[in-house]
């Protein structure tokens, strides 16, 4: 599996993660490649390229809901759509599968507080 960089501990952007991998189901599990940081209700948007499979998913805006520090579900429905594979060879580097915060939740203020150390 190719190797990305995404800043683990941002101090002032949205939390970007790699995705890893994305399930064909209603809703569907989300996985990232690091510990994802977020929380249960806060809004993504998902960034697909075509060459990762699952181009239909791109730019879709959900809330999600934590399941562990690496996966969450999100409340889009991705049973019909192709399955997410990333590339294994060239040209993976220059975009890559990410999840960004569009959203937060008010009551969440750890998370903005790590964001301006």
């Amino acid at each position: 599996m190719p190797v990305w960089y995404a800043n683990p501990d941002p101090r002032y952007q949205p939390a970007m993660r790699l995705i890893s991998s994305i399930t064909k189901a209603n809703p569907c599990v989300v996985e990232t490649s690091f510990d994802h940081d977020y929380v249960t209700g806060l809004i993504v948007r998902l960034y697909v390229p075509k060459n990762f499979g699952m181009f239909q998913i791109d730019k879709q805006v959900g809330e999600i809901t934590v399941l562990s520090p690496t996966t969450f579900s999100i409340n889009i429905n991705s049973t019909h759509y192709d399955s997410f594979l990333a590339p294994a060879s060239p040209p993976y580097y220059h975009k890559t599968a990410t999840v960004i915060p569009v959203g937060n939740i008010q009551s969440n203020d750890n998370l903005a507080v790590r964001n301006v150390t």
